[in-house]
């Protein structure tokens, strides 16, 4: 008897493994989802998520749900020193460019969210205490091995794999795949609490600071913390380990409350929901796809947690996985489209990773006077940013489906925004609810997309790219509030390509130019004229 075949095997069923299995089942996907425990994970670890990741769970259909268990950020994210001065204020405002703001969630209740949505859907299986103990891979497909309380063990068959099974993965092993390790290592212990009041999150002491926003880092060398919230009804804070002291001391619930206790928490005002020391690393894998498994996550990289981009780069696997994982399933392109996946997120995952060591090293800082130094230049360049935290490149994909072409590559690569839009119908909406999920070619000039003829739509057609006009008067969206017709101008742009994971492609300074754009994408999708055969049962 054969096993039975299916599209995708998710290995792993964290945020990231449900995301690539609603992402791929919203696109008609027959995926298996394969977790080792059988039971969820019920204590808090991500918990941040930031605007582009909220964009993330919309074009999964799941905003609402979503939001409903996530605290937004209404102020800055700052950072104090040991006497309370402010050393920068990072601007966390409510709705940025991409139409969503920085929130706080409990995982436990992020994971419900997806895990209801992945098992709601009639294409997408959830199957828990199923252990992955063996994989083997043909030219067709892959023979997938796990083992599971009702049975001993039990095959199936996938077209690919995608391993979003954590920082010990065992898809990344049968890869045989090497791991780039930064070399940053720091322990610090993570304590989430339940707290019985609102209270100011300031150390005792400070009555006579400014009162410190809901999230903030305490850059004290005495013992570097960070204090932020869990999600809604929740607290974490995060203490360095300090030289003399043991992973084992720190890992305890009684030196939890000590720390604690220095905050004014104790058991009678607050509940201990968790206690774990991580050791913070930085490192990835060097290559996320080989032949028909695919890393997402954890399993392919992890990163300091101190610029909270941690599951957030994982979620951006998945939604640059999923798009290119469906057209080669649905064959439409071939399979050397998956080694985009790898070159555009490693780079854009260093930059996050350089990110991360670049504030943590801000912040670990244990010796009183480098402390004081660094205190000093902070303090002289007045709380800005862009004077006194270190200058890193800004996040742009690697090389893949981005226009290269000179006119073209302008802002290729970088994350599109989504300002509200309404239809000829009056429905007022962000960009992606209107439009739907997919790719999208957006013109402010009425009169450019009447320049598309006959084998322009025929390549449209065959990229899954929709056209959309927008501005007033004879457009297809109106653009209500005025930031499209903004935003166009301040690019000097008449036309953009938005990938389905809402990338820019490319953009065309003049509408003469939409042509190239249409040619080049459909070019670089590694398209095929005969469909790829589809392994049978």
């Amino acid at each position: 008897m054969q096993p039975e075949l299916h599209d995708v095997v998710v290995v792993g069923a964290g945020p990231v493994g449900l995301a690539v299995g609603r992402l791929l089942g919203l696109q008609g996907h027959d995926v298996v989802i394969l977790e080792r425990w059988p039971e969820p994970y019920g204590l808090p670890r991500a918990v941040v998520f930031d605007d582009e990741i909220g964009r993330a769970f919309q074009s999964m259909g799941l905003s609402d749900e979503v939001k409903a268990i996530s605290e937004p950020v209404h102020d800055s994210y700052e950072w104090r020193n040991a006497q309370g001065r402010t050393l920068v204020k990072i601007p966390w405002e409510l709705d940025r460019p991409c139409g969503w703001g920085t929130s706080f969630f409990s995982q436990p209740e992020l994971e419900q969210v997806l895990a209801d949505a992945v098992t709601a859907m009639p294409n997408v299986r959830l199957r828990r205490g199923a252990e992955v103990v063996q994989i083997h891979e043909t030219d067709d497909d892959v023979l997938v091995t796990y083992t599971s309380a009702v049975t001993k063990q039990r095959r199936i068959r996938a077209r690919y794999v995608v391993g979003c099974d954590g920082a010990n993965s065992f898809v990344r092993q049968r890869m045989g795949v090497s791991m780039v390790d930064r070399g940053f290592f720091f322990d610090w212990l993570v304590v989430d609490t339940k707290p019985h009041d609102e209270a100011d999150w300031a150390p005792p002491g400070w009555d006579d600071v400014d009162p410190v926003p809901q999230n903030w880092q305490m850059c004290d060398p005495a013992r570097p913390t960070t204090v932020v919230s869990g999600g809604p009804g929740r607290r974490r804070w995060e203490f360095m380990r300090l030289p003399g002291e043991t992973r084992d001391s720190l890992n305890d619930p009684a030196k939890a409350w000590e720390l604690l206790a220095a905050w004014g928490r104790t058991p009678e005002n607050t509940d201990l929901e968790r206690h774990a020391v991580y050791t913070f690393g930085a490192r990835w894998a060097d290559a996320w796809n080989k032949g028909r498994l695919i890393l997402a996550g954890d399993a392919a990289h992890q990163m300091p947690p101190f610029a909270g981009q941690g599951m957030c780069s994982g979620m951006r696997d998945a939604a640059n996985l999923s798009w290119k994982l469906d057209r080669v399933l649905s064959g439409r392109s071939g399979p050397e489209l998956l080694d985009s996946y790898t070159s555009e997120r490693t780079r854009h995952l260093q930059y996050a990773i350089a990110m991360s060591v670049a504030l943590g090293n801000v912040i670990c800082v244990l010796d009183p006077e480098l402390a004081a130094e660094r205190d000093a230049r902070m303090l002289a360049g007045g709380a800005d940013p862009a004077k006194v935290l270190p200058i890193t490149e800004q996040p742009v994909l690697g090389s893949g489906i981005v226009a290269t072409a000179e006119g073209l590559a302008g802002l290729a690569g970088t994350h599109a925004p989504q300002f509200p839009v309404e239809t000829a119908e009056g429905y007022t909406a962000l960009l992606d609810d209107v439009v739907g999920y997919g790719a999208v070619l957006l013109t402010s000039d009425a009169a450019a997309a009447a320049r598309i003829g006959e084998t322009h739509r025929s390549l449209l057609d065959a990229a899954n790219v929709r056209v959309f006009t927008i501005g007033s008067g004879g457009c297809d969206l109106e653009d209500s509030t005025h930031a499209w017709s903004r935003w166009f101008t301040d690019q000097q742009i008449a036309c953009v390509l938005l990938r389905p994971d809402h990338y820019v492609f490319g953009t065309a300074a003049t509408p003469e130019r939409l042509t190239d754009l249409v040619h080049g994408y459909h070019a670089a999708l590694a398209p095929i004229s005969v469909a790829i055969p589809v392994p049978t049962a």
